[in-house]
């Protein structure tokens, strides 16, 4: 016996040393048993029986072992305890209870010793509640349980379940039925007491079945419907049973939903606690299917409405809102089946809801009604389909081959009109078999998360380098890498070394890597020379000698990013020239807008050494010029084509009022930048790249913002506070359209479907148009005057993936506060709903010196609607809805041109353009640049492959054989096309490794960089979101991709595949994507023993050796990247991803540090940009950033090259914590990572989830994760290398 509990036990003989003398005594309630000492002794409450002081072997019964206080309690329970041992006589048991009762109301300690952990006591009432024949004893130890589950909520419910309490009070129920008369004084207890603790014992449904205990209570309400006392009790375990879907039926088939519908009721100011009960216990009853029909069938569900109206109207002062949300929860059960929603409509329930919850708006108390009551008519709302001939895409595109399997293969076999078909079926006819045939291990639920998605096999998570392709296969590649062979023998090199390199057979030392298959020859360096001259570099000239260097984005890195908002007098003085100077170039730049002289001598060679850039005229402009609709220009640009751009709707450019403060507020906040060299974009470049870009539809228009070019806006964008109730009011604004049907305009405005259809010509309706490269809109839909609906078209080869949109509105008014709703999105969350605005790019406010793409939009949500496709559409996924984005704008200017995107744009011809900006401007004595082709997309595009590393310092043999031997960094991006952000991450990657920081020289002499800067071409030019021609996510093709469906991904895996086979294997493959359902930046990598560390057996990870090198880069970024944020990374390993770059590049060709990098589309949440939106100014930063992280990289994994000092050698320890155990290893994080509005509502047809219109209590449960939070002190004081 521990020590604790033998000083108890001796206290407590201690206390009884004095022998008890039995005296009987006349009492008012009959004779009873008093307990008499001596005087000066210890009260008798706290004596202990003679017992408790005898032998040892007395001494050593565990009872009351744990109680460690002298308190009456104990001896009290163990007197009890001595009585139901020695059965003694029923009126000293009472006595005892009656005073424990006592205590237990009265005192909140002896409550808690009861139930402190270890405790006997609840085993010692358990006992004689089980034993006792006498009725006041069983009373007062049900009291007794009462009290104690009442104070103290769920754990001392538990505790008494633990201790087996819900059997024995079930087997005291079914005996206490059986008694006649029954004592209601004692069914009111044991319903009371099992109505408490039968939620927390998983078995409950169960146990209560089994013991009949089901028809007793059914039977006692239906007997005592006038008995409030008893009723009330009896309802409340109703509710409970009904948790179990077979007890559900079970007693709807015994006539309780008839019998509640006794109690149920109108408005009356008596009995309001028992309808409360009553419509709580039948919202839980008709969650069951076939008790939803029952009701339905005796026309219950116009009975629920018109005792809503009626407790609706009476209830003035709002005292029973629990009443009236009972209510509306039984329709919420009652509409999750078909005939629920049809009876509910035909009783006209939308337009009761509707004129109540409108009512209710003016009361925020009031706000569960009115989301419950959203909730119900969402679900009502009749589901349709889309209003288009098909929601296969517009366009088609024949494949060179039908995959047999697969998506494609589904939808080229679908019969036609398949997906005009909504399937509604979310309830059959047959009863409720699945809660028939249910086992009594029906409630053995595993409560602890469990993500099947992770990999558990040790084998398949074990990296196993396969070459997959022979090599002879793989020499397809080695035209690719001349960097391996080249003797750069007739390069102007910085400086000439005396002795030049020969290759002669035999190598000196190991550092010469050869070829595929075989060892270079003596002449293979020339072989691949003329390649290697052809490709590399432009013919140097005049024109060449004048090109300025690329711009410098270490600077950028310098820099603090807070910059200052004051402009700058020396910035106006170069921003802004002459007013001769500046008429011409007004009049040379409208003329390019509208395309008339563009000259046709132009060409693809054109370079920025000549060039003025009109695209950016930083001042005032004014136009007296008209300029005309939609000119074309075929002759002039294209041979058999044209290219033009969207209409101009002014009779001359707007005026900036200098009085307008609100609109130069923003400017006058800091000048425009000018870069020191020329900046990448060229509109002239970008045309007749334009040209040459091939596109399904053929498009011949360009949009304004490509071709004038994007610059960060100089402001912060802070991520918008969604006003309250905005969400509640769009849906009851879509509800209107049902209700008031006479109200909506429903005229088509915009139409890739019909191509004879004519633009209507009235001038208060806005035009639209997405004929240009990366535009996505299929159609348009006036609803109302200022409102309109925009369908999305599917990607090519699909009938899904609607997310990426790109259009231009003109004919807007300015002050008009116009609606826009794309109602065919597919995600089932947004970053929309948490701070995110769209995108708008303003014609008018580019020539007024803002070319720039700026968030806009209020009352902005994003929730599910009612536009639905069929099953057999969706994939076998039933009743899949559509979702709405929806967003308010209202224009500054009046017929302007405006545009409108997802995220920034970023087209294939501006990857081009930018390619050919830094080919063109970049130092060839220093950087090896080389532009490739990797191969042609599935329409023809080319694929290209940059390679960058920095030249040799001579072509003497050691710095020859330096260069060979660099480690190669594998970097791809844009294999989603609607994640643009990739590319503006993957345009600061390329700008600062071409930069002339000598950061970026350092990083450059470090590496080789292989980058596919677009793995998606046509994707992106035909505005896809994410699949490429052949209708499928490329990035679920890497283990067997196809070479004539995947072009692209089969050869980039093979160039990774070369280089395993050279013995080049790459020391970081990283995969750029975006994110749309999560904040800030992070990785994705892979870990063996993180992802055996998730599952169940958590054991296994500790046997796992494995190198936790694969931590180190993300760790780094998290450091030096403000917007990099650790605790969101994860290198968990799932099934559903093996197919993906980031898992195949790791098993099979065994690059240990294989990521993805995910970029929000939305903004940060923590560190230097916490609550801003993210732009191109943080995303290129992301991308230099990176470049910084491997340069740090390198000096930690080759210290001794760099000669660190010795603190540093387990810098990447440190940064690891530990290499023998994960001991917090990064969670795995699921998409829907957003905290709840307090007006969220699931909007899910089928659910039967219970609504929480107490949102408020878990309002403050989201805090972001602090496991992989920022280096420890220690380490932040170091300091790193530059």
């Amino acid at each position: 016996m521990r020590a604790g509990s033998a000083a108890a036990t001796a206290a407590a003989t201690a206390a009884s040393t004095s022998p008890a003398t039995g005296v009987c005594m006349k009492t008012p309630g009959g004779w009873r048993r008093e307990f008499r000492c001596a005087p000066r002794e210890q009260p008798p409450a706290l004596r202990m029986p003679s017992w408790c002081r005898g032998s040892a072997q007395s001494r050593q019964r565990p009872i009351l072992s744990r109680l460690t206080n002298n308190s009456r309690i104990v001896g009290l329970l163990a007197q009890l305890e001595k009585i139901n041992t020695e059965s003694a006589e029923s009126d000293t048991a009472r006595y005892v209870t009656s005073k424990i009762l006592h205590l237990a109301q009265s005192q909140e300690k002896t409550r808690r010793e009861m139930t402190a952990k270890g405790s006997t006591g609840m085993e010692v009432l358990l006992s004689t509640l089980e034993n006792t024949k006498d009725l006041q004893t069983t009373l007062n130890i049900l009291s007794i349980l009462v009290e104690l589950v009442s104070a103290g909520g769920g754990r001392r419910a538990s505790f008494l379940v633990a201790k087996g309490g819900s059997q024995i009070l079930l087997q005291l129920l079914t005996n206490a039925s059986k008694e006649s008369p029954q004592n209601e004084e004692l069914m009111v207890q044991i319903h009371s007491i099992l109505a408490k603790i039968g939620p927390k014992d998983k078995k409950f449904g169960v146990k209560a079945r089994i013991n009949g205990a089901l028809n007793i209570t059914l039977n006692l309400v239906k007997q005592n419907l006038q008995n409030h006392r008893l009723v009330l009790p009896c309802l409340q375990l109703l509710r409970v049973y009904s948790a179990n879907s077979v007890n559900s039926v079970s007693l709807g088939k015994n006539g309780v939903v008839e019998l509640l519908f006794k109690i149920i009721g109108p408005f009356s100011k008596k009995n309001s606690g028992l309808m409360k009960v009553a419509l709580d216990t039948l919202a839980a009853l008709l969650k069951s299917k076939t008790n939803a029909r029952r009701a339905v069938d005796r026309g219950y569900v116009q009975v629920l409405l018109t005792i809503y109206v009626d407790w609706h109207r009476h209830d003035n002062r709002h005292r029973n809102m629990l009443i009236r949300k009972g209510i509306l929860q039984s329709l919420k059960s009652v509409t999750n089946i078909k005939l629920g929603r049809k009876a509910f409509i035909d009783a006209n329930g939308m337009k009761i809801l509707y004129n109540t919850s409108q009512e209710c708006l003016a009361v925020r108390t009031l706000d569960p009604l009115v989301n419950t009551s959203s909730l119900i008519m969402r679900k009502c709302f009749p589901k349709n389909r889309l209003p288009l001939p098909t929601i296969k895409s517009s366009f088609h595109f024949q494949l060179p081959v039908i995959p047999v399997t697969g998506p494609v293969a589904q939808l080229y076999s679908l019969p036609p009109e398949v997906d005009d078909v909504v399937d509604e079926s979310d309830d059959n006819d047959e009863l409720d078999l699945e809660a028939e045939n249910e086992t009594e291990n029906e409630d053995d639920v595993d409560q602890n998360f469990k993500n099947d998605d992770i990999e558990t096999d040790i084998n398949k998570l074990k990296p196993q380098q396969e070459p997959g392709r022979t090599i002879e296969e793989l020499k397809m590649y080695e035209h690719l890498f001349p960097e391996l062979v080249d003797d750069f023998q007739d390069y102007d090199l910085i400086s000439k070394e005396p002795k030049p390199f020969v290759f002669e057979g035999k190598v000196r030392g190991p550092i010469v890597v050869p070829t595929a298959g075989e060892e270079a020859s003596g002449n293979s360096g020339n072989l691949r020379k003329g390649v290697v001259r052809k490709v590399h570099v432009s013919p140097k000239g005049d024109e060449g000698d004048k090109k300025p260097t690329c711009m410098d984005l270490a600077k950028e890195d310098m820099k603090d990013n807070g910059r200052t908002s004051q402009q700058q007098p020396g910035d106006q003085n170069r921003t802004i020239s002459s007013t001769q100077g500046l008429n011409n170039d007004i009049v040379k730049a409208l003329d390019r807008i509208t395309l008339q002289n563009l000259p046709s001598q132009t060409g693809p060679g054109f370079t920025a050494g000549g060039k003025k850039d009109y695209s950016l005229p930083l001042t005032v402009l004014t136009c007296t010029k008209s300029c005309p609709h939609m000119a074309a220009c075929g002759n002039v640009l294209f041979e058999g084509r044209t290219v033009q751009l969207g209409k101009l709707c002014c009779t001359g450019v707007e005026t900036e009022d200098d009085e307008d403060t609100e609109s130069t507020s923003s400017v006058e906040q800091t000048s425009v930048e000018v870069s020191d060299g020329p900046t990448l974009h060229d509109s002239d470049l970008y045309i007749e790249i334009v040209k040459n870009t091939k596109s399904v539809p053929e498009y011949s228009e360009v949009a304004y913002p490509d071709y004038f070019g994007h610059i960060p806006p100089p402001f912060k964008e802070p991520i918008l506070e969604r006003p309250y109730g905005v969400q509640r009011t769009k849906i009851a604004q879509d509800i209107e359209r049902l209700i008031h049907q006479s109200d909506i305009i429903d005229r088509v405005v915009y139409d890739l479907d019909n191509p004879n259809y004519t633009i209507p010509e009235e001038g208060d309706i806005l035009k639209f148009n997405s004929k240009f490269e990366s535009g996505n809109l299929r159609k348009v839909i006036q609803i109302r005057k200022n409102e309109y609906d925009l369908i999305l078209n599917s990607d090519i080869n699909s009938n899904h993936y609607h997310q990426w949109f790109y259009f231009e509105v003109s004919g807007m008014r300015p002050g008009v506060a116009y609606r826009f709703n794309i109602i065919n999105c597919e995600k089932s969350n947004s970053q929309f709903n948490y701070g995110m605005q769209p995108l708008m790019y303003s014609v008018q406010e580019a020539l007024n010196a803002r070319p720039w793409w700026i968030r806009v939009g209020t009352d902005i949500c994003y929730y599910k609607n009612h536009f639905s496709r069929s099953s057999v559409a969706a994939g076998g996924q039933k009743g899949k809805s559509y979702y709405t984005i929806t967003f308010t704008v209202n224009f500054p200017h009046k017929d302007d041109v405006c545009y409108f995107a997802y995220h920034y744009p970023y087209t294939y011809s501006t990857l081009q353009m930018h390619l050919q900006k830094l080919e063109s401007a970049h130092n060839p004595q220093q950087i090896y640049f080389r532009k490739d082709v990797l191969c042609e997309t599935l329409s023809g595009n080319t694929c290209p492959l940059v390679t960058i590393t920095a030249m040799p310092e001579s072509n003497y043999y050691e710095h020859i054989c330096q260069f060979r031997n660099r480690p190669y960094v594998f970097l791809s991006a844009r294999v989603h096309p609607g994640e643009t952000n990739a590319s503006w991450v993957m345009k600061g990657t390329l700008e600062y490794l071409m930069s002339n920081n000598p950061t970026a020289q350092s990083l450059r002499e470090s590496y080789i960089f292989k980058i596919v800067p677009m793995l998606n071409p046509d994707g992106v030019i035909n505005g896809n979101h994410r699949c490429s021609l052949s209708g499928e996510d490329l990035n679920r093709q890497w283990q067997s991709p196809n070479p004539d469906l995947h072009p692209t991904i089969y050869h980039a895996k093979g160039l990774l595949q070369y280089l395993a086979a050279v013995k080049h294997l790459p020391l970081v493959y990283c995969d750029y994507h975006g994110h749309s359902r999560k904040k800030n930046v992070f990785m994705y990598g892979c870990s063996i023993k993180e992802t055996v560390w998730h599952t169940s057996d958590n054991a296994a990870s500790c046997d796992v050796m494995e190198d936790v090198g694969y931590r180190t880069l993300p760790k780094i970024l998290s450091h030096i990247a403000p917007a990099f944020c650790m605790s969101s990374c994860s290198f968990v390993v799932e099934k559903s991803k093996e197919s993906t770059a980031r898992v195949v590049v790791w098993r099979e060709i065994g690059v240990q540090r294989s990521y993805t990098m995910e970029s929000t589309l939305c903004g940060c949440d923590q560190g230097k940009y916490k609550g801003l939106q993210i732009g191109t100014r943080e995303l290129e930063e992301m991308g230099a950033k990176f470049c910084v992280g491997l340069l740090r990289l390198k000096r930690l994994t080759s210290p001794l090259e760099y000669n660190l000092p010795s603190s540093l050698l387990d810098f990447e320890n440190d940064l690891i914590e530990s290499n023998c155990k994960v001991t917090s290893p990064t969670t795995y994080v699921l998409d829907e990572d957003e905290p709840r509005f307090l007006e969220e509502v699931d909007y899910s047809a089928e659910s039967n989830d219970d609504l929480d219109t107490e949102l408020a209590e878990n309002a403050g449960d989201y805090e972001p994760s602090a496991q992989e939070e920022a280096l420890s002190d220690s380490e932040l004081s170091r300091t790193y290398l530059p």
